[in-house]
């Protein structure tokens, strides 16, 4: 395996702001694994959108905020990884060298004021928009044995797993009728897939310029401003938010159940209190995600029981070019960034 250099080349995020905020630079130092951690050589890393609401600090409404808490610049962002192993610290085992690996968006670190608190790759410590990236080994997934590309792994971890939580949140079993918003998008359509693969009756919600996804896996599509129909799913999975959020619920048989993870259109919402506890209604908030749901995932990828929809790829220099086009609903499911000169 090649020496791993002194430096790399990757993006940093200087601030918050928009994109002019991300720095590129070919001198950053590559990071040596400490005690319990992992030296990835990145592959491929995923475009999402928790990377540009990090960037423009939404989750703290302009505050210093990151995912799980304060954030320190420069930071490399980047919150999908897939990659290879390069170099193990002390004490590491699990692992060869050469292993392709990914690991969660939110890795649970437990403390005694928080059972639930997490850190996030990208947010408070650096992420895969570079060429390498140190990760504890206790959150690192192998998938060396899945035969889905560097690229549609790298695809993947973000999205797939919020998607894999909401749904095993939800509860979402074999016959249920489940509703799914912006279905189009990444979380959205994998959450179309990972319900199809449970044996649901999936019905997406999106722009029908970029159903042909859905209706390509056998999801029935419904037009992204259309109200859907009173008591008539028993799940509602929920990225989308803003207006219309009253009517997700209404749609919902008595005891259905109702799961978030986003908020594309707007974290404000409206509502009748009294039709979520007269119709026994559960909601469910989706951020923590247990280690025993992700692998659950890695289970998937390993036996690439579906591919992830990739629309395009990017050198990662090309990273605002990139953001613009998922900001703006360009493509339907993933775009991906591609380390430049990556070392073989």
């Amino acid at each position: 395996m090649t020496p791993t250099p002194a430096t790399m080349s990757g993006v940093q995020l200087t601030r918050h702001g928009g994109p002019e905020a991300l720095i590129w630079r070919d001198d950053i130092p590559v990071p040596r694994p400490s005690a319990g951690e992992v030296l990835v050589r990145v592959l491929a890393a995923g475009v999402n959108m928790t990377d540009l609401n990090t960037r423009i600090g939404w989750y703290g409404e302009g505050r210093a905020a990151g995912w799980g808490g304060q954030m320190v610049f420069p930071r490399i962002q980047g919150s999908d990884l897939c990659g290879r192993v390069v170099a193990l610290g002390a004490d590491v085992t699990g692992f060869d060298l050469g292993a392709r690996v990914i690991c969660p968006t939110n890795q649970h670190e437990p403390a005694a004021e928080n059972p639930i608190a997490f850190v996030s790759i990208g947010s408070e410590f650096d992420g895969a928009f570079a060429q390498y990236c140190l990760v504890k080994a206790q959150h690192l997934h192998d998938v060396s044995a899945s035969s889905l590309s560097d690229i549609e792994i790298g695809a993947m971890p973000c999205a797939y797993g919020t998607a894999h939580n909401l749904l095993t949140r939800a509860q979402v079993a074999v016959g249920e009728r489940v509703l799914i918003t912006g279905a189009s998008g990444g979380v959205g359509l994998a959450a179309v897939q990972l319900a199809t693969l449970r044996g649901a009756e999936v019905t997406g919600q999106c722009s029908l310029s970029k159903a042909a996804p859905l209706r390509s896996i056998g999801a029935l599509v419904l037009a992204r401003d259309t109200t859907p129909k009173p008591r008539s799913f028993d799940v509602v999975i929920d990225v989308v938010g803003g207006e219309g959020w009253q009517e997700r619920l209404d749609a919902l048989v008595p005891g259905g159940r109702y799961a978030t993870s986003g908020a594309v259109a707007g974290p404000k919402v409206t509502g009748d209190l009294r039709r979520v506890y007269l119709n026994d209604l559960t909601i469910y908030g989706a951020t923590h995600q247990p280690r025993e749901v992700f692998a659950g995932l890695v289970t998937i990828i390993n036996t690439a029981r579906l591919r992830p929809v990739v629309s395009q790829t990017y050198p990662m220099r090309d990273i605002a070019r990139a953001q613009s086009d998922l900001a703006a609903g360009k493509y339907p499911g993933k775009l991906v960034l591609i380390p430049s000169e990556t070392p073989s």
